[in-house]
């Protein structure tokens, strides 16, 4: 039987869509990336997102004391917004050619901001709440998992989800923070099951898509072969 095989570039570089903010942060982009200092490579712009989930995790252990420390958590969202914006363009414009260690190390590090700044809503959540808490994180981490397995599949990797992407979830955030700092934690109780139900029924759908998608390449991969 004769073995065929195709290679394909690698294409984590190039994501797959957009979302309804991606022109405006196009021109941001443009913007912010010519006032990087030449000292500053990108791999020195993607290891910030490690201080940014330190800062995270201190300032949610101050919010537990006094709601308003939150705001520092939403500082620390937009610092690490802005340097996960520019480290790969960098890399681009200066061709640096870490384009697998960025896709790696970039996302790897995405996810453990993400977990900081669940485990510092964690912190504040009045009791009760954590179990809802721990159900969010493993929902949200799924459309991450999505993304991957669906990108070594297809070779395609789309992170936007129904005109949604990592930008308006930062400001999602950002708006829960200040709501809390502004009404408290009370709204807890029925605000993060809430959002579990409503993103756990958009991951049901993705991953109904994505199957749809696989299912058809498969099938017409199939007939080809046959047809041959």
């Amino acid at each position: 039987m004769q073995k065929t095989t195709s290679k394909h570039a690698f294409a984590g570089d190039k994501k797959v869509g957009q979302s309804i903010l991606t022109p405006a942060e196009n021109k941001l982009k443009n913007w912010l990336v010519p006032k990087v200092p030449d000292s500053v490579e990108t791999w020195h712009l993607t290891f910030t997102t490690i201080l940014w989930s330190a800062g995270v995790l201190c300032f949610g252990k101050l919010a537990a004391g006094d709601l308003r420390w939150l705001w520092g958590v939403s500082l620390m969202i937009v610092l690490q917004y802005l340097t996960d914006l520019a480290d790969g363009e960098v890399g681009r414009r200066r061709d640096t050619g870490l384009i697998k260690w960025g896709f790696y190390m970039d996302h790897f590090l995405d996810y453990i901001f993400l977990c900081c700044l669940v485990m510092a809503g964690y912190m504040i959540a009045p009791p009760g709440v954590e179990f809802w808490l721990v159900v969010l994180l493993v929902i949200v981490s799924a459309f991450m998992v999505n993304s991957f397995l669906s990108f070594a599949a297809t070779n395609e990797f789309e992170i936007y989800h129904y005109g949604i992407g990592p930008t308006e979830t930062r400001i999602g955030f950002i708006a829960v923070n200040t709501w809390i700092v502004i009404y408290g934690t009370d709204q807890f109780y029925w605000l993060v099951p809430l959002a579990c139900i409503i993103t756990g029924l958009g991951l049901i759908f993705n991953t109904w898509q994505i199957h749809r998608k696989l299912w058809q390449l498969d099938m017409a991969n199939k007939a080809s072969q046959r047809s041959d």
